[in-house]
């Protein structure tokens, strides 16, 4: 296949690419700066969200796009700008795609946009999956509904869209897990808050095998949840976490101490939802990682 990604540099981006064009498909990687980076047999970088830019040109044809691009959750205490360059930078990434996409003389038949469980809200009780209708009333519900409906706007060029709505990623070396570690690493790891609230967790490797999955699958499209299929509550991932370093999982942070370090951005830590893969399930697909305790004891062997 030829492949199109706006965020091949990113976390995620970094693991597709390698995945993909160790299949020898061809992976052309979006980038404002194209000249950072060194093009390989079966990887190409081409300019775009610059003035200069022609990607369509360049592309020429491809099968599948792919969206992972957006300004991250978690670098930064969430002030109204912040805010806002958090939802336009999505909403301006997945305009512009879809605007190559139909300059093409043939547009791909998928598109792949990502997204994020944030929207189904939070919830302590409830259990969410790809039914689930309506979104949250959060903040991050709002972003992640909004930039889904802009993806959907590439159905009127008559190309199957799939949004896969990401948990929480684990992986060593990049992500979110490496800052949870850190505490149980320094013996000072523990539940954070009330440590109920519910955490939709999938290994990376899980993420890369199911993004091949569903492109595979033509019949697969809409929300996807990439969760594993068993979710924890924070104070249960903590002790999964700590055993898996060999650390003590015992000193809790309160909430009220992470909300004023943290603002808004708190929502991350403090609050979360139960979210099932019933799409990926009922398709076949076969978990890699389907617990904590494999996923991780993989992570930290």
């Amino acid at each position: 296949m030829k492949i199109v990604i706006a965020g091949g540099t990113g976390f995620v981006g970094q693991h597709l690419v390698d995945h993909f064009s160790s299949k020898d498909d061809e992976i052309i990687i979006l980038t404002r700066n194209p000249n950072k980076y060194q093009s390989d047999h079966n990887i190409h970088y081409i300019e775009w969200l610059t003035p200069n830019g022609q990607p369509e040109l360049e592309i020429g044809y491809a099968d599948v796009f792919i969206n992972l691009a957006g300004e991250s959750l978690n670098s930064g205490r969430w002030t109204e700008e912040r805010k806002e360059r958090i939802l336009e930078s999505r909403m301006t990434t997945t305009r512009e795609l879809i605007r190559i996409m139909g300059a093409m003389q043939q547009p791909p038949h998928t598109f792949v946009n990502a997204s994020a469980v944030g929207y189904y809200g939070t919830s302590e009780t409830d259990i969410f999956t790809e039914k689930t209708q309506q979104p949250g009333n959060d903040f991050l519900a709002e972003v992640c509904d909004m930039w889904e409906k802009e993806a959907d706007e590439a159905k009127s060029l008559d190309i199957r869209v799939i949004k896969t709505r990401f948990g929480l990623i684990l992986d060593g070396h990049d992500g979110a897990l490496p800052k949870m570690a850190l505490p149980y690493q320094l013996f000072a790891g523990g539940p954070l808050g009330s440590g109920e609230q519910w955490m939709s967790w999938i290994h990376i490797y899980d993420v890369v095998k199911g993004y091949d999955w569903v492109i595979e699958h033509s019949d697969i499209k809409g929300p996807v949840n990439f969760t594993a299929p068993n979710p924890k509550r924070n104070k249960e991932f903590g002790k999964v976490l700590g055993q898996a370093l060999k650390r003590p999982h015992w000193i809790p942070a309160p909430s009220f101490a992470i909300r004023t370090a943290l603002g808004d951005m708190s929502t991350l830590l403090l609050e979360g939802q139960y979210v099932y893969p019933k799409v990926l399930f009922e398709s076949g697909y076969t978990f890699h990682f389907p617990t904590l305790k494999e996923a991780l004891e993989e992570i930290y062997q």
